[in-house]
């Protein structure tokens, strides 16, 4: 049987600190370790691979989902455990078929300013009829929070301002492209909280790079999040192969 493992011994193998290895047992990212009669504690391979698990979701997902995740695999059954998971590659999955449907908007956008401008101020009416909509759809536009007119006058007429002219060009390009409401009032809030479209496009073409690197952090942990959810009784790793089990770089 191999020997109980010190605190120093997993420290080494994943590239933690000592009072980092103590501080992640206390917020319950590492299962309990034993404690042997003279007090010191006793932790075998299973602690080292929750402590890889760790580093390599944090890298993924963030310290905070990282820590909420190994905390709810402790004691999980098989089924729940693997649902996290899956829930973590939805989420990934997620952002990126955002941002990539912002960069269809943004194409989109570039391709409606090359299109002759109607007005700078267009009433509901004309701004239906330069896009080859009904007023009804706008109106439907507006319920959704896609599209936000100025109002006007004691009647409280519509008004389509440049910018407003210009999200509503975009979500009928997008609409014809077959966008749905929930797809769209994302993107349209994207694109508000990007700026310039040049700079907007770097930057989401950025954050898919990070998307990329945070899912294959987080398919390097799979292994080792399989050996803590499994029957700790099986597949246990050699002495030796723990030694090797994290490579040097560490998320806190």
């Amino acid at each position: 049987m191999d020997r109980p493992l010190r605190t120093v011994d997993v420290a080494r193998a994943t590239g933690y600190s000592v009072q980092q290895v103590r501080d992640l047992e206390r917020l319950g990212v590492l299962p309990p370790a034993r404690r042997e009669s003279n007090g010191y504690r006793a932790y075998g391979p299973r602690h080292v691979r929750a402590a890889s698990a760790y580093r390599s979701l944090a890298l993924a997902v963030g310290p905070v989902v990282a820590r909420r995740t190994m905390v709810g695999l402790q004691g999980a059954s098989l089924v729940d455990a693997a649902a996290a998971v899956d829930d973590l590659h939805a989420g990934l999955a997620a952002e990126r078929a955002q941002t990539l449907q912002a960069l269809t908007a943004l194409e989109a956008i570039r391709s409606e300013a090359a299109a002759p401008s109607p007005g700078s101020r267009l009433t509901i009416t004309e701004l239906a009829d330069a896009l080859g909509v009904r007023t009804s759809t706008l109106r439907h536009w507006e319920a959704a929070g896609l599209l936000e007119p100025e109002r006007v006058g004691s009647l409280r007429a519509r008004v389509y301002g440049e910018p407003a002219v210009a999200t509503a060009r975009v979500v009928a390009a997008l609409r014809a492209a077959g966008y749905g409401i929930p797809a769209l009032r994302d993107v349209v809030a994207e694109l508000h909280g990007l700026g310039d479209a040049a700079d907007a496009q770097a930057a989401l073409r950025d954050r898919l790079d990070r998307i990329a690197d945070r899912s294959v952090a987080l398919l390097r942990a799979g292994a080792d999040l399989a050996a803590v959810v499994d029957n700790p009784g099986r597949a246990q790793l050699t002495e030796a192969s723990v030694s090797r089990a994290a490579p040097p770089s560490v998320a806190r």
